[in-house]
């Protein structure tokens, strides 16, 4: 099989019908952050725990293809020594490896951000790849407001997103791209179509102007809804409809999947929406891309309340991420009701 062939190949598996990505990516500032909420320590040690109580769950397999992990996760291992990333690929799980380097603001360009990361990045991702990866993530943000993002802006973190996939490719490891949208904000659900559709088209555009192969290549995407300050929150039947449009008018048929960030929004109501998604993506019946979801907080939150770090709590913790991972599932598919939920 060709190294083109196995690009295809993987990222196919990764958009498996009825299953999804588990984002395990947090940094450590960030995983600090969430434990200090539990009133935890910011210890290393506290991290590694919980990152062994996600890929330990028993059944996580089921619903799960990939794992996103940082880079201090897929160096690290369980209590017996084996390495995270092993430890996956033996349940039939791919490590995906995050590989950009964060944002910085975006000189001359107020309320800007563009993402770092492309400096060592073939030698990384040989590493990684050494390592078990066989996906990768880089995360753009894209902040809305009257007269943002700009077009350079998008030119930009595009041409940026290129170069990585072009890096991906030559290693052997699929790109996942996520120019993320942000939730934040008070903009309407048309300003946050009209965006995201714009950024989007900006992508596939720069990508297909430097020839990148998209049967090799993830779309990890936000849901299209008003802004979290916006007074008119949307409805899971209208961020369906907005959504579906936006990927209908953007997105290539040559990609194979797109996978939703929940982007800040609570468990239950990214997996709302992610069922309307799917019951209208059911309806179109002509969508050429398998849809599916890459959630972090929409997973994690819920397991970390259950288990407050204490190892007496690594059950109940491990049922939480199954039940989140198992309604995540059937909303793939259109068949959540919101009664599941007790």
């Amino acid at each position: 099989m060709s190294n083109k062939e196995k690009l295809h190949e993987i990222a196919k598996a990764l958009v498996s019908p009825r299953k999804g990505i588990l984002a395990a990516d947090q940094s450590p500032r960030t995983m600090n952050k969430q434990l200090a909420a539990l009133g935890l320590p910011p210890e290393s040690e506290i991290r590694r725990k919980y990152r062994q109580l996600l890929f330990t769950t028993p059944g996580i397999e089921e619903f799960v293809t990939g794992v996103i992990l940082h880079d201090g996760t897929i160096r690290n291992h369980c209590d017996d020594g084996t390495q995270f990333s092993d430890f996956l690929i033996a349940k039939g799980i791919i490590p995906i490896i995050k590989v950009d380097a964060g944002t910085v603001p975006f000189h001359g360009f107020e309320g800007e951000v563009i993402t770092q990361g492309l400096d060592n990045l073939q030698d990384r991702l040989q590493e990684y790849y050494d390592m078990g990866a066989r996906a990768a993530k880089f995360r753009t943000v894209f902040n809305i407001s009257d007269t943002t993002p700009t077009e350079q802006n998008m030119m930009f973190d595009c041409t940026t997103l290129a170069r990585y996939c072009q890096l991906c490719h030559e290693v052997g490891i699929v790109p996942m791209v996520e120019p993320e949208v942000i939730f934040s904000g008070s903009h309407s659900l048309e300003r946050a179509e009209e965006v995201t559709t714009a950024v989007l088209v900006k992508l596939f555009e720069v990508l297909q102007w430097y020839k990148i192969d998209l049967e090799g290549v993830i779309l990890k995407s936000s849901m299209v809804l008003a802004g979290s300050e916006h007074p008119q929150q949307t409805s899971p039947a209208d961020v369906a409809a907005a959504t579906i449009r936006t990927f209908k008018n953007s997105v290539p048929a040559t990609i194979p999947g797109i996978v939703f960030l929940s982007g800040g929004q609570t468990p239950q109501r990214a997996t709302e929406n992610l069922d309307a998604i799917a019951e209208l993506e059911a309806q179109e019946k002509d969508l050429p891309w398998e849809l599916a979801f890459s959630f972090s907080r929409g997973l994690e939150q819920p397991v970390q309340e259950a288990w407050k770090g204490d190892d007496a709590n690594i059950g109940v913790a491990q049922d939480e991420l199954l039940k989140r991972l198992r309604l995540n599932s059937m909303a793939d598919q259109g068949t959540y009701e919101v009664s599941m939920e007790d």
